[in-house]
C-alpha cells in the first residue's frame, strides 16, 4: 500500500505593486503614531580630580553597562600629521595586546568572565575605547580599562605583528573607491590640515617602532580633557565613585591634545579626480554647516532631511527613484571640532555622472527656492524625532550618542530637550536654513572617476576643475 500525497495549488506570483493595491485602489497607509518623548534619565555629569569628565546614566533595560571613552588625540602639527596618524593607528591596535599585569590572553579572559569586551579605534581627532560588560562585572571592566590606560606595554613582538597586519589592511583600503573619494574630499576641504589624514600611508605605518608607540602613549593617553560615558543598569552616583577609584592612577599634568581649529569649507568648483578605467564615479559634495549648539541647528537638520536625509527625500526621489542614476544617494551632517559640515554622497555609472551632478545642483537650488512645508515638512520632522528616539533607545546607542555629544561639550540635558526643539521649528525657519546652507554656490567637493570619459561631460556642464 502506498501513501497518497496531496499537493496544494501554488498561488500565482504577485508583484509588490499588486500586493499594495486593492480593487478600489492603493491600500491606505496606517496613520503615524504619536511620537513619545524619551523617558527620564537619571544621570550624573562631573569632572574627576584627574581632569576626566564622567557621564553616568541609569538605563535598566538589561543588566549590562556600556562604556565609551573619548581621548583627544590630535597631531601636534600639520607637518607631523602623516607620521602621527601612522603611530596612532599602531597604538590603537596594540593597546589591548598586553599590560604589565596581564598578557593578551589574560585580558580577554578577564573580560569574558564578566560577559565583557573592549575595542579601540582612532581618527585624526580622538582615540576611542568602547565596550560593555554585565553590570555585576563593572568593577572588573574598569580594572581592565585602568590597566590598559596606565600599563599597556606595546611589546616589540605585538607591535610588529599588529603593524604588519595594518600595512596589509591599509594597502587594501586605499585601493577602494570610497576611500579614494574620501581622501580626495578631505584634501579638497582642508588642504594639509591634520584632520585630512584619516588613513595613514602604509609605508609610514611600516616604519613605526614599538618605542615610538610607547612614547606616544606616555605623552598623549591622558585623562585631562577626556570624556568617559557609562550607560546601563547602574546607580549613577555609585558608578562615578567606582570610576574615581578605579582610574585614580591614571594621571598627568598636561591635557590631552585637541585638534587645531579647522578652516571653514569654502564653496567652489568640484575637482575631477582621475581613476582610469573606472566604470563608476563617486560624487562627494560638502559645505560648511553649524554646531548642535547653534539655535538654527534644528531647522538645518529638518532641511537636510527633506533634501537627502532619508529615503523619501527629494534627492533620492530624483536621482534614484525617478531617473535611476544611483542605487544610493544621501546627505548628512558630519560633526567636526569646529562645528559641522554638510555632505552629499552618490555613486553613479560613468555615463550618467554629469547628469547626476546637474540634478543634485538643481535639488540644492530648489530646496531654497521651493522650501518644504505642509506634509513634506511634517514627514521629515517625524522621521527626525523617530530616528533620534530609535538611536538612543538601547544602552549601546545612548552611550555612543552621549559620547558624541560630550565631545561638543553637551550632555543629557541637550538630548532631553531636542525632540521639543524639533517640534517647535517653523516652516519659515526651515526655509531660511535651506536658503542659507543649501545654496549650490556654498558647496565644493570632488568627483572620482575615469577622466577620459567624464571630462567632455563636465567641460560642457561647467563648475568642475578638470585634471
Amino acid at each position: 500500500m502506498t501513501d497518497t500525497v496531496t499537493t496544494q495549488p501554488v498561488p500565482p506570483h504577485r508583484t509588490a505593486e499588486e500586493i499594495g493595491r486593492t480593487p478600489l485602489g492603493p491600500r491606505p497607509l496606517p496613520p503615524l503614531g504619536e511620537q513619545r518623548p524619551a523617558g527620564e534619565l537619571s544621570s550624573v555629569d562631573t569632572v574627576l580630580p584627574n581632569g576626566l569628565r564622567v557621564i553616568a546614566v541609569r538605563r535598566a533595560a538589561v543588566p549590562i553597562v556600556e562604556v565609551r571613552l573619548r581621548i583627544p588625540f590630535g597631531s601636534p602639527s600639520a607637518a607631523d600629521a602623516p607620521g602621527h596618524a601612522a603611530r596612532a593607528e599602531v597604538l590603537a591596535n596594540t593597546l589591548l595586546t598586553g599590560t604589565a599585569r596581564r598578557d593578551r590572553v589574560q585580558l580577554d579572559t578577564d573580560l569574558a568572565l564578566v560577559g565583557g569586551d573592549l575595542g579601540t579605534v582612532v581618527d585624526p581627532e580622538r582615540l576611542s575605547i568602547g565596550g560593555s560588560a554585565l553590570a555585576s562585572g563593572l568593577d572588573t571592566l574598569l580594572d581592565v580599562l585602568a590597566d590598559v590606560l596606565t600599563g599597556a606595554v606595546h611589546s616589540d613582538e605585538e607591535t610588529a605583528r599588529e603593524r604588519d597586519r595594518l600595512v596589509e589592511r591599509i594597502t587594501l583600503a586605499r585601493s577602494q573607491p570610497s576611500v579614494i573619494a574620501r581622501e580626495a574630499l578631505q584634501r579638497r576641504r582642508y588642504g594639509d590640515h591634520p584632520f585630512s589624514v584619516e588613513v595613514p600611508e602604509a609605508a609610514l605605518v611600516a616604519q613605526v617602532t614599538a618605542e615610538q608607540v610607547r612614547d606616544l602613549h606616555r605623552g598623549s593617553v591622558l585623562p585631562r580633557g577626556s570624556v568617559l560615558v557609562l550607560v546601563g543598569d547602574v546607580d549613577p552616583e555609585r558608578v562615578v565613585a567606582q570610576v574615581g577609584g578605579a582610574l585614580s592612577g591614571w594621571a598627568g599634568q598636561d591635557a590631552a591634545r585637541e585638534l587645531s581649529p579647522l578652516p571653514p569649507v569654502v564653496g567652489g568648483d568640484l575637482l575631477l579626480v582621475d581613476r582610469p578605467g573606472a566604470v563608476q564615479s563617486q560624487i562627494r559634495l560638502s559645505s560648511q554647516a553649524i554646531a548642535r549648539t547653534d539655535p538654527r541647528y534644528p531647522a538645518l537638520q529638518l532641511a537636510n532631511m527633506v533634501f537627502g536625509g532619508f529615503f523619501s527625500s527629494r534627492l533620492v526621489e530624483n536621482i534614484r527613484e525617478d531617473k535611476g542614476y544611483t542605487y544610493s544617494a544621501r546627505s548628512y551632517l558630519e560633526f567636526t571640532p569646529s562645528g559641522a559640515t554638510l555632505l552629499v554622497d552618490a555613486d553613479t555609472a560613468s555615463e550618467v555622472t554629469a547628469a547626476a551632478v546637474l540634478e543634485t545642483r538643481y535639488e540644492l537650488g530648489r530646496l531654497g527656492l521651493v522650501p518644504p512645508a505642509g506634509e513634506e515638512l511634517e514627514t521629515a520632522r517625524r522621521y527626525a524625532v523617530g530616528s533620534l528616539l530609535t538611536a538612543t533607545s538601547s544602552q549601546a546607542g545612548l552611550a555612543s550618542f552621549l559620547a558624541n555629544l560630550a565631545v561638543a561639550g553637551l550632555g543629557v540635558d541637550w538630548l532631553r530637550g531636542y525632540p521639543t526643539r524639533l517640534a517647535e521649528v517653523t516652516a519659515e525657519q526651515v526655509a531660511q536654513a535651506a536658503l542659507e546652507f543649501f545654496a549650490p554656490s556654498a558647496f565644493t567637493g570632488v568627483v572620482v572617476g575615469d577622466a577620459g570619459r567624464l571630462a567632455p561631460q563636465f567641460h560642457a556642464l561647467g563648475g568642475v576643475t578638470l585634471p
